[in-house]
């Protein structure tokens, strides 16, 4: 016995290996993390407060600080008002139409059927597909002579050859056209989401609530989204911040027009920042999705808390 005790003391004295030390493992596997908010995130932001307040622009790129002289004349435009609403609009609608159809979907693929595998894997072509491609494809779709859907509505005699729907030419149709095409791209994110959620639910209680007389309304509203409810509020936060501050969508399909009537904070900011050349300006549009999302963020996040409490 004394020999083993005298051995172990041994082994402790000994020094461990460098990478065996919780202490130094640690922070070495969240560098990379901290690193790349640092660099990509928290560097062009504060570059973005500089730009801000200051003259800067491609034709004149000097920092004479002008105060909060670029947010007045930012803040008495009605385009940006005009965008400002658009991008709130934007993004509850995408976020309301993604979430419900994965919804339906993840429903639709947790029942046992023929072929639910190759079902499963086409449900995540919107997301593998590159947006650029997927995008042109819709532009090809709601084209003023080449519409698919347009020569489909006239087949089923939904609407006239001769007064079919311009829908990237029409102020109203340009903008459903454009919530329409990101909904599409959040679908296949929603119905992840609500499968990895109705995984969750323990078959024992959905049995209990049936043999209890619970339809199909109430298992679902009152049993499965409860309990799913925190997956569900995830997923919106990682939603909300990229619809907020996405524009491939509206640059692609429509460049912000007709008339700005599809133009939210990212492709204004994009089209004033650099194809304008007014660098100023565009960093201070940039800069207002900035309390938009952290306002968002801390209520979903709250709401999440509460919930968990």
């Amino acid at each position: 016995m004394t020999t083993i005790a005298e051995t172990r003391r041994a082994v402790a004295r000994r020094p461990r290996f460098l990478l065996d030390r919780a202490e130094v493992m640690g922070p070495m596997f969240i560098a990379p993390a901290i690193l790349y908010v640092l660099v990509l995130v928290g560097l062009p932001f504060l570059l973005a407060l500089y730009y801000g307040v200051s003259a800067y622009s491609i034709f004149d790129p000097s920092y004479r600080f002008v105060g909060l002289k670029n947010l007045d004349e930012v803040l008495e435009s009605e385009i940006f008002w005009h965008t400002l609403w658009n991008t709130l609009l934007f993004t509850i609608g995408s976020q309301i139409i993604g979430l419900l159809l994965g919804k339906i979907g993840a429903m639709l693929l947790m029942k046992e059927f023929p072929g639910r595998g190759i079902a499963r894997a086409l449900v995540i072509l919107p997301w593998a597909v590159p947006v650029s491609l997927a995008t042109l494809a819709w532009k090809w779709m709601f084209d003023s002579l080449y519409s698919v859907i347009n020569w489909t509505l006239v087949a089923a005699g939904l609407v006239d050859v001769a007064n079919q729907p311009q829908w990237l030419g029409q102020q109203d149709l340009a903008f459903a056209a454009v919530m329409t095409v990101h909904a599409w791209r959040l679908f296949p994110f929603g119905v992840i989401i609500f499968l990895a959620g109705f995984a969750s639910v323990p078959k024992d209680v959905l049995d209990a609530a049936t043999v209890d007389g619970a339809g199909f309304w109430r298992r679902n509203y009152q049993i499965i989204l409860p309990i799913i409810a925190p997956i569900v509020v995830i997923a919106l936060i990682f939603g909300t911040v990229f619809t907020f501050t996405d524009l491939s969508v509206v640059y692609l399909l429509t460049m912000g027009g007709p008339m700005n009537s599809t133009q939210v904070l990212g492709s204004l900011a994009f089209q004033v920042g650099i194809l304008s050349g007014d660098v100023a300006h565009g960093a201070v549009i940039c800069l207002f999705m900035f309390p938009f999302l952290l306002v968002a963020v801390i209520a979903l996040l709250r709401a999440l808390r509460r919930r968990e409490i």
